[in-house]
């Protein structure tokens, strides 16, 4: 079977196509014939060494896809050939707290990824995807969308009524626009481009800010809200972005940390989260658990994925290329 796999060392021009076995599910596995994948910018960084300088090579990176189940090893109970599945982030991760032993064995590095024609996984390290959603839509949801759920309901608990404001028009931002829209959330949106945030304003969004034409957006953010300020913040800007989140947070608010897109250091003044009892917390992905909850979601009101541009598999390397441009709206998926 083809893969593409990062061979000889780190770096986009290291990824190349490779042949390796058809696998063979054993006891509890099934076999995958991939159909989709999308990328995420954590696969940018495991590709050029960023993400782990250490990683084991070589390696076929990326998380995210969807296959058809064409073969299943002994034991195997939920499913049977010609069932569409998406594949898990953290494949020991069934639900409850996170712990190391549950984070450890994660797709795209350390194991194995998505970038190739077949795969094997075990049973509880796929999920069903919704009935409604092709092939590439359903390979956008692992890591983006249920990102955005274990931010905005398995830890923000967000409620129909709330203010959310989201950074950005990337896969994460879009879908917590869609889910907090489905739960009757009012959503702001931030971009640098005009023509992104009208993508956001089609999706439903309540205010749309142009963070380059307003750098101090957080100011905004609270005359919008009448000085209260917003419920909760899907923070995907990191160490650039947190003090404008800081600033547009309610008293009592909830920011969830996704992204480093802005950097991972800064000088931090972090009184208002004290005297605010401000919430940041950590999201890394999602359970098995969270991701069948989502699931169900997603079948009730239809959800979509926004899908910028979709490339075929030998053109893998050019949709990576393309994606660092940083131009796109939504997500990025190969067809397999």
């Amino acid at each position: 079977m083809k893969v593409f796999e990062i061979r000889d060392g780190f770096g986009l021009d290291q990824l190349v196509v490779g042949e390796r076995p058809r696998p063979k599910p054993g006891h509890g596995e099934v076999l995958l014939k991939m159909k989709a994948m999308s990328f995420n910018y954590r696969d940018i960084l495991m590709v050029n060494g960023h993400y782990n300088p250490k990683q084991p090579l070589p390696l076929i990176p990326c998380s995210d896809g969807v296959g058809e189940v064409v073969e299943t090893g002994e034991q195997v109970r939920g499913f049977q050939p010609g069932d569409r599945v998406a594949t898990l982030f953290c494949q020991s991760w069934g639900g409850g707290e996170p712990n190391k032993t549950k984070l450890g064995g994660t797709l795209g590095g350390p194991i194995d990824g998505t970038l190739a024609e077949f795969m094997v996984l075990p049973e509880s390290g796929v999920v069903a995807v919704p009935e409604h959603l092709t092939d590439v839509e359903a390979s956008t949801l692992p890591c983006a969308a249920l990102t955005a759920w274990s931010a905005l309901v398995t830890q923000g608990n967000v409620h129909a009524g709330d203010t959310v404001l989201v950074q950005g028009t990337g896969g994460v931002s879009l879908f917590a626009l869609q889910i907090a829209r489905a739960l009757g959330a009012r959503v702001i949106v931030t971009s640098s481009r005009d023509s992104k945030l009208e993508t956001a304003r089609k999706l439903g969004s309540w205010h749309e800010i142009n963070y380059v034409e307003n750098p101090a957006w957080g100011k905004i953010v609270k005359e919008i809200t009448e000085g209260i300020g917003v419920d909760h913040i899907v923070e995907v800007g990191g160490a650039g972005t947190l003090q404008q989140s800081l600033q547009a947070i309610r008293i009592g608010g909830h920011i969830s940390l996704i992204g480093v897109l802005s950097g991972t250091r800064i000088d931090l003044n972090i009184l208002p989260i004290l005297m605010q009892n401000v919430r940041i917390q950590g999201i890394l992905v999602g359970s098995r658990d969270g991701f069948e909850a989502m699931n169900r979601c997603f079948a009730q009101h239809e959800i979509r994925p926004v899908i910028d541009r979709v490339f075929p598999f030998e053109e893998a390397r050019e949709a990576l290329l393309y994606m660092s441009g940083g131009r796109h709206v939504g997500k990025i998926c190969v067809e397999i």
